[in-house]
C-alpha cells in the first residue's frame, strides 16, 4: 500500500475536523472609506462532511471583541467606519460540545480617509444681513472629506479666531447672539481632517438697525410765510442703517419722496399755494420698518391786494416831487420879498425929495433940528424884521431906515410910510399861505 494513502486514512481516523473544516474572514469592501459601512463574513469551507450543527461566530479586532460576543450569523455589519477602525481582524466559530472554537486567519483592514475639499460658509438668515438683537448662524460645510473634521470660524482680515469644533460631520454651525453693531464685518471658516486646512471664501455680514422716529423741520424764507414762498421740508432720522427712504405728507396726502443713500436726512421743496395751509409730516423707512414723525402745523398769509387802477408810486418819485415843490415855493417867496424891498426903497426916496426944508445945493452945512426934542440928540436906527419860515428854509428881511429928523412933519410922514409898508408885506405873505410869519410894528 502506498505511504500517502496510509497517511490520509490515518488523518481521517485521528483528526477528521482539522482536515474537513476551514474558516476564512472576508471584508466587503476590502478597502473601506471613512464614513462608509463595512461587512465582515466568517466563511466555513468543509470537505467530505456536513456542516456543524448550531455554530456560533465571533469577530475580533486587535484582540478585542467587535460586535456581540457570539452570534449565530456568520456576518458582522459595521454601519460606519473611521480611520480609527483600521486594524487586524479575525473570526472564530464554536460548535456544540466541548471542542475548542475554530479561528480564521488574520486579515489587516485599512480604512481610507478622503481629504476635505470645497469648503463654504453660509449664513442664517441668508443674504448676509441680520437685524440688531437677532441671532446670526454661520454654517461651515465641506463637499468632500472624511473622518474627524476640525472646523474653525474667523472674523475680519486679521483672522480673529471665534470658535473651534471637531466632529464626525461635514457640516458645523456657529451662533452669534444677540447681534450688535460691532458684529458687522467679514467672516470665513476653515476645515481640516488631517491633510491640511482648507479655507472658505469671505462673507460680508451687515447688521441692520431700524430707523428711529424722524423729526420734521419746516424752513421758510421769512418769519411769516406767504403764498408763493418756497418752503423746505427737512426730514431726518437720527438712527437707522442706510439707505433710508423719506416720504413727505400734507394732511396724509403724499407730496413726494427723497432718499438718503448714505444715511442722514433729506429735503423736499414746496411752493406754497392757498391750499397748502395745514399739518405736515414725514416717514422714514430702511426696509426694517417705517417710522412716522409728529405733525407740524404751517399757517401763512396771502400777499396784500393792490388795486390795478391806482398803481403804487415809487418812494423815490414822492421824494423828488416834494423837493421840486419846495424849491419852486422858495424861489417865489424870494422874488416877492425882493420886489417889496425895491418898492419900499422907492417910496422912501420919493418922500425925501418932497421935503422943502432940505436943499442939496446949500453950500453951508446946517445944524440938524430934531422935533419934539429939547436937545439935539441922534435918534437910534430903526430896524424891522420879517421872519419867513417854510419847511426847513428860513428867510430874513432886514432893512434899515435912518433919516435925520429936521422937521416934525417929515418924521411923522416917515413913520406912516413904514407902518404902511410893513402891513403891506405881512398882508402879501399871508395871502401866499406862508406859515410862521412874525410881524413887528415899530412906531
Amino acid at each position: 500500500m502506498r505511504p500517502g494513502l496510509l497517511l490520509f486514512i490515518c488523518a481521517l481516523l485521528c483528526e477528521p475536523d482539522e482536515l474537513f473544516l476551514h474558516l476564512v474572514l472576508t471584508a466587503r469592501p476590502s478597502k473601506p472609506i471613512e464614513g462608509s459601512s463595512l461587512t465582515l463574513t466568517c466563511e466555513t469551507r468543509l470537505l467530505l462532511q456536513p456542516p456543524p450543527v448550531q455554530p456560533q461566530f465571533s469577530f475580533f479586532r486587535d484582540g478585542h471583541n467587535r460586535g456581540s460576543e457570539r452570534s449565530s450569523s456568520p456576518k458582522l455589519q459595521i454601519p460606519t467606519v473611521w480611520k480609527e477602525d483600521s486594524g487586524t481582524y479575525w473570526c472564530t466559530m464554536t460548535t456544540a460540545g466541548n471542542k475548542p472554537p475554530k479561528q480564521s486567519q488574520s486579515s489587516y483592514i485599512q480604512v481610507q480617509r478622503i481629504p476635505v475639499s470645497d469648503v463654504s460658509l453660509e449664513t442664517q438668515p441668508p443674504g448676509g444681513q441680520v437685524m440688531k438683537g437677532d441671532k446670526l448662524v454661520l454654517i461651515c460645510s465641506v463637499a468632500k472629506g472624511t473622518g474627524n473634521i476640525t472646523f474653525v470660524w474667523y472674523k475680519g482680515h486679521l483672522g480673529l479666531n471665534l470658535e473651534t469644533k471637531t466632529q464626525h460631520s461635514r457640516t458645523a454651525n456657529f451662533e452669534v447672539a444677540p447681534v450688535t453693531e460691532s458684529d458687522s464685518d467679514q467672516y470665513y471658516c476653515a476645515a481640516d481632517n488631517g491633510h491640511g486646512p482648507s479655507l472658505s471664501g469671505l462673507v460680508d455680514i451687515a447688521v441692520r438697525i431700524p430707523v428711529s422716529r424722524p423729526v420734521l423741520t419746516l424752513r421758510a424764507p421769512r418769519a411769516q410765510a406767504e403764498v408763493g414762498d418756497v418752503v423746505e421740508l427737512h426730514c431726518e432720522a437720527l438712527g437707522g442703517s442706510p439707505p433710508i427712504l423719506y416720504q413727505f405728507y400734507h394732511e396724509d396726502v403724499t407730496l413726494g419722496n427723497s432718499s438718503a443713500p448714505s444715511g442722514g436726512g433729506a429735503s423736499f421743496n414746496l411752493s406754497l399755494t392757498a391750499e397748502h395751509s395745514g399739518n405736515y409730516s414725514c416717514e422714514a423707512d430702511n426696509g426694517q420698518g417705517a417710522q412716522r414723525s409728529e405733525a407740524v402745523t404751517l399757517n401763512f398769509t396771502a400777499h396784500p391786494q393792490v388795486s390795478p387802477s391806482v398803481p403804487a408810486e415809487p418812494r423815490g418819485e414822492h421824494l423828488t416831487s416834494g423837493v421840486v415843490e419846495g424849491l419852486l415855493g422858495s424861489l417865489g417867496l424870494i422874488t416877492a420879498i425882493l420886489l417889496l424891498c425895491y418898492r419900499l426903497k422907492r417910496k422912501i426916496e420919493r418922500c425925501s425929495t418932497r421935503d422943502p426944508h432940505r436943499s442939496h445945493s446949500s453950500p453951508e452945512p446946517q445944524e440938524p433940528n430934531y422935533l419934539n426934542s429939547p436937545d439935539p440928540v441922534q435918534l437910534p436906527p430903526v430896524y424891522e424884521n420879517v421872519n419867513v419860515m417854510r419847511g426847513d428854509d428860513v428867510y430874513s428881511l432886514v432893512y434899515h431906515v435912518q433919516q435925520e429928523q429936521e422937521l416934525g412933519a417929515a418924521e411923522h410922514m416917515r413913520t406912516q410910510v413904514e407902518n404902511k409898508v410893513s402891513a403891506d408885506i405881512y398882508s402879501r405873505l399871508r395871502k401866499a399861505n406862508i406859515a410862521d410869519v412874525d410881524y413887528d410894528d415899530t412906531t
